[in-house]
């Protein structure tokens, strides 16, 4: 197949459900002759805006039917679409039929995402697929030599900028790229779908498993300066990261993205109902989380458990930022702030900084909604449901001749949820609804028991305290002890209760030695690994 350059465009395709600028950039391809052909609903905006279109029924001689399930697809349309002008046996063929060669194809399909994020019941969703659209969408980027497809209006408008500077026409390097953008979002389109038909079906692991997204923004780099980087929404729908506005602040870097998603998902865990929460995250890790009387007041308190970790955090809130925690935000030097909302007040504060981010996501995720989290292996995906498990106090199970107190119950049940999202192997010492010492990542229980008490040590010397947060505190393991040592570790920290999973061939030596030293200890028979 011949590469022509430059293609002019006498004739367009138009269909669109989404039809913001549809007249303005219309008009703008009737000033260059071009014809336009169109189907429903943007035949009749076209059509009642004054621009001269016509109906795609006319040009078939076939009627529209069955609901418009049935309109598009037809071969003057899709010989229109992939006819080669440069085959003698494909211009044949177009002329014998009276199939009219289009140029351009300008469509956007149906909203089956939004449908699907909107709630809406299963026949809508399925009435909400497109077909002739992808099949358009393919065909002509298939044919891309010869035909410039759009699938949005940026692209509609890169269209029409090259058309302005080369007297009506489309050049070969725009058509690849347009046509290379329009199969990405057919495969997107196709993931969202059968994503969701799987879900709907109940199917955990279906045979073919597609994931897709829209690029949200080109980041400058990746973890490290020589990685590329990009980041791309799912359509999950789901309050954060990906669906926050950015009020102020420099670029978000892959850093900051993937720091602000780990903060913002860890303070989801607890209601705001239940009181105001603050959450300091460094390199995907908490450290310091506590819950307050007011959003200020859980802030301090979450800086004071480790505020040398906190210098170029990223804090998160489950309740809406005031002026008065802003204030106290703009007094270190922060990389993002993330929260449900902001009041004005507290925004102007915020201003004074102005390389800090602030995100404002409109609302919280629901840490028990399902979902699926997806991590890249050589040829390969992992694939797995979210943690969307949770704990509550009745499934508790005490395995110490001591129950826990009231208090130390409060605490255990709050060291769990944050120490759910820290990474493995994980050790969560907390006291009066905040972190007294996080221990992460270590490839040891034992060491992680260590470094968790070892930073609170740190802490209370920078705070002058007289003793460390952990002595009267609670401990959180994401898995059970495997020995007695790790536990006994806690223990000598100040830990006087106990939450792990339990389910060891030693617990019977962990029980053992807790009834030894006094403490309580329950079993949750829930673990939580993080990688």
């Amino acid at each position: 197949m011949a590469q022509t350059d430059l293609v002019p465009v006498r004739r367009a395709l138009i269909s669109l459900s989404d039809k913001d600028g549809l007249v303005d950039r219309a008009r703008t391809l009737t000033e260059f002759g071009v014809e336009i052909l169109s189907t429903g609903g943007t035949l009749r905006t076209l059509r009642e805006a004054g621009v001269e279109a016509i109906d795609v029924a006319e040009m078939t001689g076939f009627p529209e039917m069955m609901d418009g399930r049935l309109k598009t697809l037809h071969p003057r349309v899709h010989g229109g679409l992939l006819g080669r002008r440069d085959l003698e046996a494909d211009r044949t063929a177009m002329e014998t039929h009276a199939i009219p060669e289009i140029d351009l194809l300008f469509v956007n399909l149906y909203p089956f995402e939004s449908t699907v994020a909107a709630g809406a019941p299963f026949d809508e969703c399925i009435e909400n697929i497109d077909i002739g659209g992808p099949a358009m969408l393919r065909a002509a980027a298939k044919n891309h030599p010869f035909v410039a497809v759009c699938v949005d209006n940026d692209d509609a408008d890169a269209v029409i900028a090259a058309m302005k500077t080369h007297d009506g026409a489309t050049p070969l390097d725009l058509r690849k790229r347009l046509a290379a953008k329009a199969y990405a979002r057919t495969g997107a389109y196709d993931a969202a779908v059968s994503s969701w038909f799987a879900g709907e079906l109940g199917e955990d692991a279906p045979d073919y498993r597609v994931f897709g997204g829209r690029r949200i923004d080109a980041l400058r780099y990746g973890e490290n300066p020589h990685q590329s980087a990009a980041f791309y929404a799912s359509g999950e729908g789901r309050p954060g990261v990906a669906s926050a506005r950015q009020i102020q602040g420099k670029a978000l870097s892959y850093n900051n993205l993937a720091d602000a998603d780990a903060a913002f998902e860890l303070a989801a865990e607890f209601d705001p109902a239940d009181g105001a929460v603050a959450v300091i995250v460094k390199h995907a890790n908490p450290c310091g989380v506590a819950r307050g009387e007011s959003v200020l007041d859980a802030y301090e308190r979450a800086f004071a458990a480790d505020p040398v970790s906190a210098f170029g955090g990223i804090v998160a809130f489950n309740q809406v930022l005031d002026a008065e925690t802003a204030n106290a935000l703009t007094k270190i030097f922060l990389e993002v702030v993330i929260a449900p909302d902001a009041d004005a007040a507290a925004l102007d504060v915020l201003s004074g900084k102005a390389n800090l981010r602030v995100l404002l996501t409109g609302g919280m995720p629901d840490a028990e909604q399902s979902g699926w989290t997806v991590k890249s292996v050589a040829g390969g995906l992992l694939v797995q449901a979210r943690d969307a498990g949770r704990i509550t106090e009745t499934e508790l199970t005490v395995a110490t001749e001591r129950a826990p107190t009231e208090d130390e119950m409060r605490d255990l049940l709050f060291a769990w949820k944050v120490c759910k999202h820290v990474k493995s192997n994980a050790i969560v010492y907390a006291r009066g609804d905040a972190t007294a010492g996080v221990g992460m990542g270590q490839t040891s229980r034992l060491e992680a028991a260590r470094l968790a008490a070892a930073k609170a040590e740190a802490t209370a010397k920078e705070n002058g305290w007289d003793e460390p947060a952990t002595k009267g505190s609670v401990c959180a393991s994401d898995a059970f002890f495997p020995f007695p040592d790790g536990l006994l570790t806690a223990v000598e920290a100040g830990a006087t209760a106990v939450i792990q999973p339990g389910g060891s061939i030693k617990d019977e030596a962990v029980i053992e030695a807790a009834n030894e030293a006094g403490i309580a200890m329950v079993f949750t028979g829930m673990r939580h690994f993080r990688h």
